[in-house]
């Protein structure tokens, strides 16, 4: 049986932001932009090259997903 890694979710302070930073300085390719709800989306990039392996951005909404943003690995 195969297995792979689809994606990875790294929380983020605010979709906008981290969108322009992974498109605009590294590069990355924005996969899905959908809305669900009025506060959440379905962001999904990936880097150059790769469709299929990427990273699920998730909007901080909690006091601990906030503290967590930038310290995730």
């Amino acid at each position: 049986m195969n297995q792979k890694l689809v994606a990875v979710v790294l929380l983020v302070r605010d979709y906008g932001e981290a969108i322009a930073f992974f498109t605009k300085r590294l590069g990355f390719r924005l996969l899905q932009d959908e809305s669900r709800g009025p506060q959440k989306r379905w962001v999904r990039i990936a880097p150059p090259g790769d469709e299929e392996t990427g990273l699920l951005l998730a909007r901080a909404a909690t006091p601990n997903q906030i503290k967590a943003v930038g310290n995730q690995s």
